[in-house]
Order: structure tokens, then C-alpha cells, then sequence
């Protein structure tokens, strides 16, 4: 191969365009002309198919990610190792979930958060499949790929920032107003974090994940959609800084908090075992 053309192929901008857009046209692809009529066609209902295409196009993600890269870069995908699977799955998705649940019984106790009744007729198993994919597609692009390929090229401290500065997309989410641009700083730095402290996607992930879940759990809007479904009917009664207003729990001052804690306590304990990896912008 051409050396100029490897240089190009292997320059870290390049390396994250391809990923991105093999992986996400390949798993668009065969989620929607492969799997859905293939599925739609077996089982008429859709509240039971919908949840086992979710699931494989989970699979189906993960493998076209796993593989590109395995050819590409010609190494181990190390991001994706199972070795502390266990450990970072059910960690992760109970950390997500206590955080929101934190700042849920700090609501209460101040008589801004009432539970009314609990039933799970306003939530399905499509709805958690929907979170799941959402999650991954997100964790695997922003973290697996964005965070993985600048830290390795720039250091983590610059990773850190662009890993950030991705986040903003979500100032386009339904009802988001000025503080959700500070919140999505938070979410892009400890996210990163969670990633750069184990090298791998599944304890951000996992956190995602019960991270969304919780949300619409206790009844509260997710990300400003309040089509989410919910387990707890409840109400929210004060101020929109404490509640979250229209974004949701995830919109209050105490939940921007405790995931700013967590992400601080995070690149304090990497930098003290050596994982923080030195800026090479300034570099000759």
C-alpha cells in the first residue's frame, strides 16, 4: 500500500469517520432491511418482535464494530473484553440507577417528589430494548472510538474536552434549556472517565443504561421526552433547578452533582494508578 495512503487511512480523524460510518451504515442497513422484514414477517406482533430486533442489532453492532477494527488496526479489541464483565455490568447499571434514586429521595424528603401509585402497564420491554440500543450506539461511537482514538493520539487530558464537547448534540433534546448545556459537559466528562479509568465500554455503558432507566422508573421525563414510558406515576412539585423541570431528574442541580463527584473521584484514582495519559500536543 502507498505509504501517503496508509497515512491517511491510519490518521487518528480518519480512523473515527470510517468507524462511524461503516459501523452505524451497516448496523442502519441490517436492522432495517434485514431484520425488520425477517422478523415482521414471522411475528405479527410487533411489541414482541421489536424487542428481539433491538436485541440483535445489538449483537449486530458490536460484531461490525469488533470486526472492522479488528482488521483495521490489526490488534486485540481490548474495549469490548469481557475479562470484568460481571463486575462492570451489574456495578455499572446499579450505579446509574442509585444516582438518579439519590437525588429521588433527596426530593423527597424535601416533599417535591410524591409517588402515587406503581404499574408496569406504562412500560414495556420495547421500551428498555430502545434505552439499550440508544446507549450502546452512543458508548461505543463517543467512548469506544472518539474518547479510545484521541487519548491515544492527543493524551487524556484533550480527550477529555473533545470527549465533552460530543456531548453537546444533545442540546437539540426536547425542552433542553441553558443548564443542560452545563449538564452535558458533566455527563461527556464522566462518561469519559468511566471509560479511560477501564479502558472499556461496559461500565459507561452500563451506567447509561441504568441511568436512562431509572428516569422514567420513577416517573420523571427522560432527557426532555416524556414518552418514555413509566413504572412509578408520580409528581414533581418544585423548583425547576432541584426537579429538572421538563428535561427530567436528570435536569436537577443534585444529579449534575453527584455525576461531577463521580467523575472527579474517577480521574483522581486514575491519575494516582497512572492511567492519565500525558498531553502529546505540545510535543515535538
Amino acid at each position: 500500500m502507498n505509504v501517503t495512503i496508509k497515512r491517511v487511512l491510519h490518521f487518528p480523524i480518519t480512523k473515527i469517520i470510517i468507524g462511524i460510518v461503516v459501523c452505524f451504515s451497516l448496523f442502519v442497513l441490517i436492522q432495517n432491511f434485514v431484520l425488520k422484514l425477517f422478523f415482521h414477517s414471522i411475528i405479527h406482533d410487533k411489541s414482541i418482535a421489536d424487542p428481539i430486533i433491538h436485541c440483535v442489532s445489538f449483537i449486530v453492532l458490536l460484531a461490525t464494530y469488533y470486526y472492522l477494527f479488528r482488521l483495521y488496526d490489526k490488534r486485540k479489541i481490548t474495549e469490548l473484553s469481557i475479562k470484568y464483565l460481571p463486575k462492570e455490568m451489574f456495578g455499572g447499571f446499579f450505579f446509574g440507577f442509585f444516582t438518579i434514586s439519590l437525588s429521588i429521595f433527596i426530593l423527597y424528603l424535601l416533599g417535591y417528589y410524591q409517588a402515587i401509585s406503581i404499574t408496569t402497564t406504562h412500560y414495556s420491554i420495547k421500551l428498555f430494548t430502545v434505552l439499550m440500543l440508544a446507549a450502546l450506539v452512543e458508548d461505543l461511537f463517543h467512548r469506544g472510538l472518539i474518547i479510545r482514538v484521541c487519548e491515544n493520539w492527543l493524551g487524556t487530558n484533550p480527550a477529555l474536552v473533545i470527549g465533552m464537547l460530543v456531548e453537546l448534540q444533545h442540546i437539540f433534546n426536547s425542552n433542553s434549556n441553558l443548564f443542560s448545556l452545563f449538564f452535558d459537559l458533566i455527563w461527556g466528562f464522566t462518561m469519559a472517565m468511566m471509560f479511560i479509568y477501564t479502558k472499556r465500554i461496559w461500565l459507561p455503558f452500563f451506567f447509561h443504561l441504568g441511568w436512562n432507566f431509572s428516569q422514567p422508573f420513577y416517573g420523571s421525563n427522560l432527557t426532555g421526552l416524556n414518552d418514555m414510558g413509566s413504572i412509578i406515576q408520580s409528581k414533581f412539585n418544585g423548583p425547576e433547578l432541584l426537579t429538572g423541570g421538563a428535561v427530567g431528574i436528570e435536569g436537577s442541580i443534585f444529579t449534575a452533582s453527584f455525576l461531577l463527584l463521580i467523575g472527579i473521584a474517577l480521574y483522581y484514582r486514575a491519575k494516582k494508578e497512572g492511567k492519565i495519559v500525558k498531553s502529546k500536543l505540545f510535543k515535538r
